[in-house]
């Protein structure tokens, strides 16, 4: 192919090169999808608890349904609840079952259109390139090697997030419940034969499927040349060319990690060479994995290569030398001194007043070799060491990393310290290098001035005119100073490397004409001469201050293996917290160094101009959001462990100090003791919403942080999850009880609510909020959604989690197991109060407001209860339970109606009799003769509906009788 073709293979019209850009982009973005959806599979897919197979068993299937979808249907189709509840089932989840399907589809679609692209480059669709040509060019050869590993990495994140069986009752669901069945062209089958169980389990110790996962990786035939070829590049190339940015022999793996990740999904869609091929084996592991096994495949998904290929004879061969005890303890112990080393050194670093801009300047390789080896340390030790690499059932596995934790001397704190001290190191360098860099001409040229105006003056001085002490007129000298000066000022920034070399012949001669000349005798001659040599360094080190730095440092920070490896830190993250809350600025820079991690899977999005770039942007920093949320949440955890202290000492130690007092009881009075404690958990509380607002507002991603907000949201968190818990086991009733535990319970809570109000009115002015709105929005929440988890059993289109306006990703309400018939709390303070008011066992006295019982006739309860529930759920509570009452109502009349068509409607003799009454009591303003006897023998002959009848009205009358009383008190 002609060079001009191939010039830039993703420029905008260079169709072949678009096409496959738009490939690897959408590739990226299903990925993000696929892990996105992963966190929404509905429960009842999973079946895994009993109610869930009794109560949908029938209505989910798996891929058997297929073999006989008649038959299945059949079954429904026999029994009209089973329908009503395939009718329900279906309302409520075909939005997210076709969301699902659509992640799926677009999985079949991506294979598809790679197959096409290849068909395309091999048909000369695209002129004059041909599969060889785009291979040979950089960025076509990183295009072609991703596409097809992103399809493998798409096929194990959907067997590792959406277990096979999920999928298949999932697809089986979305096949009836859609119009998919019907239409002609819907490739349903094929993404079906594609996505079909492959038996694999993500739980820990479950066995691996035999050929797994080359068999599922060939379920879509790919052209074996591609995969040869593609093979062949990641072999002998570098094809990111890494091994720039690392220099060293012994960080050859490191600088190889993507690619090698790469190739280890890549094998699997041609086993042969896992199995048989001993001399291909043997070379891919001399390069890549000489002294590393475990590895991050795509955004911290980790894989043990001992473990994944233990099945294949070629591949555990070759591996069995890396995997030696003695190269593990060698390599264990050389990360060992390594890091020993650069601990000490980095924090020397760190030191207050060291990163100056000169000695930043004059160490640039020293600096970045530091950099290079903290990181590779780190990143080796980090994933050898990980809990999710190593099966506890395997004993080699276990020997293996038993082995490196002894050798390496191993110590998650130390590890996490040089983590943090790593990140704040790169940190601070990538702030003054980006700082140096936009300033960098400015200063160059004012440092040229400066050198230039200096010899301008020493001219002078050797021409006599100006005065300076004891300078003879030389002619000579004057001239060859204005020669230097306009030599300095013809320095050309723009050419840098010309400009360098003469800034250091410029240096040399001013050094020669000092020796030469005798200067060194007048000291002020000698320091303009100084004074210059100074500028011209200072040009010299400014016009080394090159952008190339900075992208090596993005390289060797790279932090995107350990997107979920570093949630084993978490608990020591918090400890640190915990003790020193000005943690949270350490803490700062590694999570801008995670952060990082986001460039490579929108990498290809962004070229490719995708609208994809904002929602996989938004999943991703949301997902390290939400991380950075939990780290920090012990502060707010441990505000409120101070607070409970704060509130029991308040309630039960501190004695109100009454208005006037008697001079000899201060003492009494004073609690010293109490009070000194009260304050300095009150001075602990103020602490930490020091450490979390010294964070600083940061760009996460592309979500803004604010501490204020994430300390605010922190506090509203922690608030919630007490307050439901205290909810939730506080309105809990024994229905045995007599007397009835309601009263006791609710004054009770009314008790707990209060301190939670108390306390929260006591810390806003220490934290800066507004405690009583937060209070009040959030406790309205709580309500609210419980009201709306409790109407849901009455709703035939439920309102799932997702859907609900109260509940929040990011200030969640915690959902319990529910301990009766009721969903919530909620549910049991109301079906607590019907149960005592029941009309069968008690009797309401309109003018007394009060309910009686038939039997004892003694006051069961009255409207106090009402008041009661203010105090303890506020008007919230009162309206909760109103419209609660009011679903029942409806439930109620509902079950009226279908048992007065089934009993009356359809019953003959029913009918019959009620109009025989009819036309015996007509006109009904008559009177009846021998009403007694009209009367007794329509009720006999109708005995059995009356029961029912009765019933219903008095469940719906005393329902709405409550109702009554709870508007009264509103």
């Amino acid at each position: 192919a002609s060079s001009s073709t191939m010039v830039d293979f993703l420029a905008e019209n260079n169709l072949c090169g678009q096409a496959i850009l738009r490939i690897v982009s959408c590739g990226n973005a299903i990925i993000a999808e696929l892990l996105r959806l992963s966190e929404f599979i509905p429960g009842v897919f999973r079946l895994k608890d009993k109610a869930d197979q009794q109560k949908y068993g029938d209505i989910i299937f798996d891929f058997s349904y297929f073999k006989g979808p008649e038959t299945c249907e059949g079954k429904l189709e026999a029994k009209p609840e089973l329908l009503d509840l395939d009718e329900e089932f279906r309302e409520n989840n075909i939005e997210i079952l076709t969301r699902f399907y659509l992640a799926f589809q677009s999985v079949h679609k991506y294979i598809v259109d790679l197959s096409r692209y290849l068909e395309d480059l091999n048909e000369g669709i695209y002129i004059q390139q041909t599969l060889e040509t785009v291979l040979l060019n950089e960025d076509g050869k990183q295009l072609l090697c991703e596409a097809l590993y992103l399809y493998g990495v798409m096929l194990l994140v959907i067997d590792q997030k959406i277990e096979g069986e999920v999928r298949e009752r999932m697809l089986v669901s979305y096949y009836r419940y859609s119009a998919a069945r019907s239409s002609a062209d819907s490739n349903l089958d094929d993404i079906c034969k594609l996505l079909r169980s492959t038996g694999y389990s993500s739980q820990p110790g479950a066995k691996r499927p035999p050929n797994y996962p080359e068999s599922y990786f060939s379920r879509v035939p790919i052209s074996e040349t591609f995969i040869s070829m593609v093979i062949g590049r990641l072999r002998s190339d570098d094809i990111y060319n890494q091994v720039s940015a690392y220099p060293l022999p012994e960080h050859r793996s490191t600088a190889l990690a993507t690619q090698a990740a790469m190739l280890y999904v890549i094998l699997y869609f041609d086993p042969s060479i896992l199995h048989t091929q001993q001399a291909k084996m043997r070379e891919i592991v001399d390069k890549y994995f000489p002294d590393n096994w475990v590895i991050s495949i795509y955004m911290g998904i980790t894989v043990n290569l001992a473990e994944a290929w233990e099945p294949y004879k070629a591949a555990k061969t070759a591996l069995n030398y890396t995997l030696d005890l003695s190269n593990v303890k060698e390599q264990a112990s050389r990360y060992a001194t390594v890091t020993e080393r650069v601990r000490t050194q980095v924090q020397q670093f760190l030191k207050e007043g060291c990163l100056r801009e000169e000695l930043v300047l004059d160490n640039i390789p020293k600096l970045l070799n530091c950099l290079r080896d903290c990181n590779v340390a780190i990143r080796w030790l980090m994933l050898h060491t990980a809990d999710t690499a190593c099966d506890p059932n395997n004993k080699r596995l276990r020997q293996i990393k038993d082995q490196i934790l002894t050798d390496s001397r191993y110590n998650s704190r130390i590890l996490f310290q040089l983590l943090l001290d790593t990140a704040q190191f790169e940190f601070i360098l990538k702030e003054m290098f980006k700082q140096m860099l936009s300033e960098k001409q400015a200063k160059w040229e004012n440092y040229k001035k400066e050198g230039s105006e200096r010899m301008t003056e020493l001219a002078d001085v050797f021409s006599g005119v100006k005065p300076l002490t004891r300078v003879e007129k030389n002619e000579n000298l004057q001239a060859w100073f204005r020669e230097i000066s306009k030599q300095i000022m013809s320095l050309n920034y723009d050419d840098s490397t010309a400009a360098g070399r003469k800034t250091v012949q410029l240096i040399q001669a001013l050094e020669e004409v000092q020796e030469f000349h005798q200067l060194e005798n007048n000291l002020q001659v000698c320091q303009f001469l100084a004074d210059t040599r100074k500028f011209l360094h200072q040009m010299i080190r400014t016009i080394n201050i090159k952008e190339e730095v900075l992208i090596t440092m993005q390289i060797v920070g790279d932090l995107s293996y350990a997107w979920q490896l570093i949630d084993s830190f978490t608990s020591i993250m918090q400890e640190s917290i915990r003790v020193s809350p000005s943690m949270v600025t350490k803490l700062r820079a590694t999570f801008l160094k995670l952060a990082s991690a986001l460039d490579l899977p929108l990498l290809r999005i962004n070229q490719a101009n995708s609208p994809d770039l904002l929602s996989v942007s938004q999943y991703y920093s949301g997902e390290l959001v939400s991380y950075v949320r939990k780290v920090l949440q012990i502060i707010p955890e441990s505000m409120f462990t101070s607070l409970l202290k704060i509130i029991k000492l308040q309630t039960h130690d501190i004695i109100e100090v009454p208005t006037r007092l008697d001079k000899d009881k201060l003492r009494d009075y004073a609690q010293l003791g109490p009070r000194y404690e009260v304050a300095k958990l009150t001075h602990a509380i103020s602490i930490f919403t020091e450490g979390i607002l010294m964070m600083k507002t940061t760009l996460v991603g592309i979500i803004k942080v604010d501490p204020k907000q994430l300390l605010e949201d922190g506090i509203r968190k922690e608030l919630v999850k007490r307050v439901a818990l205290a909810l939730h086991r506080g309105l809990i009733f024994n229905p045995r009880a007599k007397p009835s535990e309601l009263m006791p319970k609710l004054k009770e809570m009314a008790a707990t609510m209060d301190g939670f109000h108390r306390s929260f009115e006591y810390i806003q002015d220490y934290v800066n909020i507004y405690g009583l709105k937060i209070w009040q929005e959030e406790v309205s929440r709580i309500i609210n959604y419980n009201v709306e988890q409790e109407c849901n059993n009455f709703l035939r289109t439920k309102i799932q989690d997702w859907q609900s306006i109260y509940q929040s990703t990011h200030i969640p309400i915690p959902k319990f197991t529910p301990v009766d018939e009721s969903v919530t709390f909620i549910g049991r303070l109301c079906r607590e109060i019907l149960r005592i008011t029941d009309p069968k066992i008690t009797c309401y006295i309109d003018q007394m407001n009060t309910w009686y019982d038939i039997k004892t006739h003694q006051e069961v309860t009255n409207s106090r209860l009402f008041s009661e529930i203010q105090d303890t759920l506020g008007t919230f509570g009162l309206n909760g339970l109103d419209r609660l009452l009011c679903f029942m109502i409806v439930k109620e009349l509902q079950n009226f109606l279908s048992m007065f068509q089934k009993n009356i409607l359809r019953d003959r003799a029913v009918q019959d009799t009620l109009k025989a009454l009819m036309s015996a009591v007509s006109p009904l303003k008559g009177i009846i003769a021998n009403s007694n006897k009209v009367y007794s023998a329509a009720i006999a002959k109708t005995q059995k509906i009356w029961t029912a009848y009765l019933d219903s009205i008095m469940k719906v009358g005393f329902c709405d009788l409550l109702v009554c009383r709870i508007h009264s008190s509103l």
